[in-house]
C-alpha cells in the first residue's frame, strides 16, 4: 500500500507540462514556444496577418535563470514585455486602414507611411517605458492602494491588529482581490475587451487541442473548454494568495520601521512589499507549474479551482473566426521551431517578418508533437 502511494507521488512530481503559452490581444492571439514568438491578428479586410520572430530570451544566454523560483521572475518580466509588444502591434494592425487613409489624405505617400509604420513597430525606448508604466501601475493598484486602505480601516475602526498581525495582511489581500475582480468585471462590459476575452478563450482551446495531440483544426478546438490550468489569470490568484501568506510570515518576524512615525512605517512596509514582488512571482510560478503537471488529480483540481472561477470572468466562448486566429498562431510557432531548428540555435537565426494568409489551411503544418515541448 505504502509503495503504491509512493509511486503515485513520484509520478506526480515527474509529470511534465508543455512549454507553449499565449496571450489574447486586440483582434488576435500571441503565442510563444521556447524559441519562437508569433502574433496572429485578423486584419480589417478579413485576412490573417502573422508577425513571426525567433525568441532568444535572457535564459538562452544565462542558463541559471531556468532554475526553479528564478524562472518565475524572468517569466513575469518577459510576459510583460511580450504583452506590450503584442498589444501595440495588434492595435496598429486594427487601426492600420484608418491610419493609412488619414495619412494619404494629408499628402503622405504610401511608401513613406509604410516606412514610418515600421519604425514605430520596432522595440525601443517607448516599449520599455510602457513596461515600466505597466509595472508601476500594477504596483500602485495592487500594493500601495490595498495597504493604504487597510491602514485607514485599522485606524478608524478601532482595530488592534497591526503590521505584525495576520489580520492586517488578510484584509490587505481581500481588498486587493476586490479591486482586481471589480476592475475585470467593469472592463468586461467594453465591446473591445469582450472580444479580447473571446480570443483568450480561443487561445486556451487551441493549446488544449495541441496538448491532446489532435490536429489543429477549428472542429477539434471547438469542443475544449475555455479554462486552462496554466492561465495567467490563475497565476494572478496565486500571486494574491502567496502574498498574503508571505507578508504575514515575514512581517511577523521582521520589524519594519518599528520606531518610526506611523506614516513612515507604512511607507517602509509598502516599499518592502514591492521588493518582495519578484520572490512572490517566483513562488507563484512554481505553484502554477505544479498544478499544470497533473490538473486532473485531486490536488490539481483543488488548487486550480479558484483560478477556474476567475477565468469565468476573463474568458468567453470564441467564434470560429477567433479560433482560426488562435490556431494560426500556434501552428506558426510550431512551424518556425521545426523549419529553422530553433532548439539548436546558439544565436538568432531569423528576424522579424510579417506575412498574410487567407485561412488556417494556408499555414504550413509542423510534424512536432507535444513530447517535443515538454519541460520538467
Amino acid at each position: 500500500m505504502k509503495k503504491n502511494i509512493l509511486n503515485k507521488m513520484i509520478l506526480l512530481v515527474s509529470k511534465q507540462y508543455a512549454s507553449i503559452g499565449g496571450q489574447a490581444v486586440i483582434e488576435g492571439v500571441m503565442m510563444r514556444s521556447p524559441n519562437a514568438f508569433v502574433v496572429a491578428v485578423r486584419k480589417p479586410d478579413g485576412t490573417i496577418r502573422l508577425r513571426r520572430d525567433q525568441w532568444y530570451g535572457l535564459s538562452n544566454k544565462l542558463a541559471f535563470l531556468k532554475k526553479p523560483f528564478l524562472r518565475g521572475v524572468l517569466v513575469l518580466i518577459e510576459t510583460m514585455a511580450n504583452g506590450v509588444v503584442s498589444l501595440n502591434y495588434s492595435a496598429n494592425i486594427a487601426m492600420d486602414e484608418e491610419n493609412k487613409k488619414s495619412a494619404l489624405s494629408k499628402g503622405i505617400s504610401e511608401s513613406d507611411y509604410e516606412k514610418n509604420k515600421k519604425s514605430k513597430e520596432k522595440v525601443g525606448f517607448e516599449t520599455f517605458l510602457s513596461i515600466a508604466f505597466s509595472f508601476a501601475f500594477g504596483i500602485g493598484l495592487f500594493v500601495f492602494l490595498p495597504h493604504a486602505l487597510t491602514a485607514v480601516i485599522e485606524k478608524y475602526s478601532g482595530a488592534k491588529w497591526d503590521l505584525q498581525s495576520f489580520q492586517f495582511h488578510a484584509i490587505d489581500g481581500t481588498i486587493k482581490a476586490f479591486i482586481f475582480l471589480t476592475y475585470i468585471y467593469l472592463i468586461s462590459f467594453l465591446p473591445d475587451i469582450k472580444k479580447v476575452f473571446q480570443y483568450h478563450g480561443a487561445e486556451h482551446k487551441s493549446i488544449s487541442t495541441f496538448e491532446a495531440g489532435e490536429e489543429l483544426t477549428i472542429e477539434n478546438a471547438r469542443k475544449y473548454p475555455t479554462f486552462h490550468p496554466r492561465c495567467g489569470t490563475t497565476f494572478i490568484f496565486f500571486l494574491m494568495f502567496v502574498s498574503i501568506i508571505l507578508f504575514a510570515l515575514i512581517f511577523a518576524v521582521v520589524p519594519i520601521g518599528t520606531h518610526s512615525p506611523v506614516i513612515l512605517r507604512h511607507a517602509y512596509a509598502m516599499l518592502f512589499k514591492v521588493a518582495l514582488t519578484l520572490p512572490i512571482a517566483g513562488i507563484s510560478y512554481e505553484l502554477i507549474k505544479f498544478v499544470g503537471k497533473d490538473p486532473n488529480s485531486l490536488v490539481g483540481q483543488v488548487m486550480s479551482y479558484p483560478g477556474k472561477l476567475l477565468q469565468k470572468l476573463t474568458t468567453k466562448e470564441p467564434e470560429d473566426s477567433q479560433l482560426e486566429i488562435a490556431l494560426s498562431s500556434i501552428k506558426a510557432v510550431l512551424m518556425l521551431e521545426e523549419k529553422y531548428n530553433l532548439k539548436e540555435a546558439s544565436t538568432k537565426k531569423i528576424t522579424v517578418d510579417e506575412i498574410d494568409f487567407h485561412s488556417l489551411a494556408d499555414i504550413e503544418t509542423s510534424n512536432f508533437k507535444l513530447n517535443d515541448f515538454l519541460e520538467n
